[in-house]
């Protein structure tokens, strides 16, 4: 397997802690290594991540993620369970389509430059947002009738692998995140174990400043 991707790409980051924690190999592959021409060619989305299988290419990260989850079921990333395991999805699924998408340059650009809005105005709309994404993740973690050491369950998963990169996303924009305590207190039991370690932006091998990273112009994160 090979995983194109960013080291500034959230939803790959995703990816990179599930093939860690199911123990998996692959191949990272930096976006900026590949011409847009070539990169539309393997992925006419245009968007990150993309996991090769093969002559095959498989893109969105929810994709990838559930070709993952059955593909190499030993170490499942949901609960046994199916209502916890059906919690577990919800709980990411507001992550990946409520709140990642308003992290993207894309989205973020068009609000500057095609709407005119300035910067703290950009800022202000994705604080708003991002707090009303995280309050509700810490509103269902406090009414689970199941506790667990982790979201749901005694071992870091489905939900966890979603949660710790769009934290650091909402840091990045100076989201306050103190009024989501059961939120940071799973985090803290992630970042450090190895695959959450292994998958973060500065383990990658394009982050800026490391041995071969390149500084090409990449395409939208996803």
């Amino acid at each position: 397997m090979r995983l194109i991707s960013r080291w500034q790409n959230s939803a790959g980051e995703r990816v990179r802690i599930a093939l860690g924690l199911k123990g998996l190999a692959f191949d990272y592959l930096p976006v900026g290594a590949l011409s847009p021409a070539v990169w539309r060619r393997v992925n006419p989305q245009g968007l990150l991540p993309a996991l090769q299988v093969g002559d095959r290419v498989i893109a969105q990260s929810a994709a990838i993620l559930e070709y993952l989850e059955e593909r190499y079921p030993q170490r499942a990333l949901l609960p046994a369970d199916p209502l916890d395991r059906a919690e577990a999805r919800a709980f990411a699924q507001l992550i990946a389509s409520d709140l990642h998408p308003l992290n993207n340059n894309r989205v973020r650009r068009y609000l500057a430059e095609r709407m005119a809005q300035p910067e703290p105005a950009i800022r202000d709309w994705y604080r708003h947002w991002m707090r009303t994404g995280l309050a509700a993740l810490e509103a269902g973690l406090a009414a689970r009738r199941r506790r667990s050491r982790f979201c749901f369950g005694e071992t870091p998963g489905w939900a966890e692998l979603h949660l710790v990169p769009q934290l650091a996303n909402a840091r990045r924009f100076e989201v306050d995140l103190s009024e989501y305590p059961g939120l940071l207190d799973v985090e803290g039991l992630c970042v450090p174990l190895k695959a959450f370690r292994d998958a973060r932006p500065e383990a990658q091998p394009d982050y800026p400043g490391t041995a071969g990273s390149r500084g090409a112009e990449a395409p939208p994160a996803r």
